[in-house]
């Protein structure tokens, strides 16, 4: 029966294909953006600045520490919003499509504002780990990536895009 061959995920999905506009925002606010923007900077943030400490640790030149945190930035970000995917029963596959349809914009911004903000900081990429300038230039740029992602989000939840997605597997 070729009904058999459907999995959970083809159900689920369809499920949320047929209709159910109203876990999405018609017009989101800017404290859901802002609680999606954290989300988002949660994983960025893990992965940037251990890309950075790696970096430097190992003394590694600005293009390939920028390189680590920017895909470890992915990594973490599209890791955490996985996991609670996965934990709405949601196979890999559909998952995957998902947090990459949910946070690739997202992500893509916050890193273009933090390591830009990073790369044009006197220093910033000079500076150790034992150095106050090397954390606070780290925290100010992930401050100015939340500050300018947060629109971006707010644009993309009230049509239903980016961590609206995300919102339909936290019933």
């Amino acid at each position: 029966m070729q009904h058999a061959a459907h999995t959970a995920d083809d159900h689920h999905l369809a499920h949320h294909a047929q209709g159910h506009a109203h876990h999405v925002p018609a017009g989101a606010s800017w404290t859901v953006a802002a609680q999606a923007t954290l989300h988002c900077l949660t994983g960025c943030a893990i992965g940037e600045v251990l890309g950075m400490a790696i970096g430097t640790w190992l003394g590694w030149g600005n293009g390939p520490t920028m390189v680590t945190a920017v895909l470890l930035a992915f990594l973490f970000g599209y890791s955490l919003t996985l996991r609670g995917i996965l934990r709405a029963g949601v196979g890999l596959a559909a998952a995957v499509r998902v947090a990459l349809a949910a946070d690739t914009l997202s992500i893509a911004v916050m890193e273009l504002i933090d390591n830009g903000v990073i790369a044009v900081w006197p220093e910033a990429m000079a500076a150790r780990l034992d150095e106050a300038l090397f954390w606070g230039s780290l925290a100010v740029s992930l401050v100015l990536a939340f500050l300018a992602t947060t629109p971006v989000n707010k644009w993309m939840i009230g049509r239903g895009k980016g961590h609206a997605v995300v919102h339909r597997y936290h019933h």
